[in-house]
């Protein structure tokens, strides 16, 4: 299962050929994250979650994708950054 990092609503709920079934939440303090190559999507454009909230299903799906996995972003600010400097793992 794929969790959201943070409170915020969903921006991104869709299917693309390359990296398969893509979520991605706006949070606030011009944080987004985004969580592509899942198998399912469980929460559409417009819905508001909580973190820790199930949004997704782990999987293998779109061309670029090598086997089950999550690649998870963070943006900031518009820009690709480091989510080990921004989230505790």
């Amino acid at each position: 299962m794929i969790k959201s990092s943070l409170d915020g609503t969903v921006v991104i709920s869709s299917f693309t050929s390359e990296t398969g079934y893509v979520i991605g939440v706006q949070h606030t303090n011009n944080i987004f994250t985004l969580y592509k190559h899942n198998s399912a999507l469980l929460k559409s454009v417009g819905d508001y979650v909580k973190a820790g909230e199930v949004i997704a299903i782990i999987g293998n799906t779109g061309e670029f994708s090598t086997g089950p996995h999550l690649h998870f972003e963070l943006w900031y600010n518009g820009s690709p950054v480091n989510p080990l400097e921004y989230i505790s793992f």
